[in-house]
């Protein structure tokens, strides 16, 4: 079974990023996950850890962008490298599930991920959410992440928070939702086909 792992640089006037993901991680391995995120923003950490932790998947992250503008370049920058090395890592379409769903609460909040590696990128988003900022990432930065990561994956990505008061629990059980939904779609099904009626994808 071919390991399913990319590293990826992005490399712009505004950010410098080095990705390097491993779709594959459990318990069974017998290896260590790893989880390494350094962006410069606390909170987009937090999510990606969060992330990478409840999907099963071992991520490096190291970015390194112009923070002394605002948040918008590191955020958006980030997904898109981090779609790009899963698309990479995921390679043909081909064997896995490809639909995926995730539910995840935290406290009072309780959020839907549903994930379609349709090789037809496409985001819908509505998380809630009130506060300008969690920590020192913008909330309206939070959309923009998911519809960066869906662009570069290349996936169908829907995400809404159905409920919440506290938009840190809002977010969070956002990212845990995809989490959630990405284990799910890129389980392998035992076979190679490719999991669509025209063939392809």
């Amino acid at each position: 079974m071919a390991a399913r792992k990319a590293t990826i640089t992005r490399d712009t006037s505004e950010t410098k990023i080095e990705v390097s993901l491993d779709l594959d991680w459990s318990p069974a391995s017998g290896l260590q996950q790893t989880i390494e995120v350094s962006t410069g923003i606390g909170f987009l950490d937090h999510m990606y850890n969060a992330l990478a932790k409840h999907g099963g998947m071992s991520l490096t992250m190291k970015c390194k962008g112009d923070l002394w503008i605002d948040d918008h370049h590191t955020a958006e920058d980030s997904a898109l490298a981090l779609g790009s090395a899963f698309k990479q890592a995921l390679g043909e379409v081909r064997g896995i599930k490809r639909y995926g769903t995730g539910h995840a609460p935290l406290d009072e909040a309780l959020s839907r991920a549903v994930l379609d590696i349709s090789g037809r990128p496409y985001c819908v988003t509505e998380l809630q959410l009130r506060r300008e900022k969690v920590g020192d990432l913008s909330t309206e930065m939070l959309p923009h992440i998911f519809h960066s990561f869906a662009m570069a994956a290349g996936v169908t990505l829907h995400v809404d928070v159905l409920r919440g008061e506290n938009d840190h629990h809002k977010a969070e059980s956002a990212f845990k939702a995809l989490a959630l939904a990405i284990r799910q779609a890129i389980e392998r099904t035992g076979g190679s086909d490719v999991p669509s009626t025209k063939g392809v994808l």
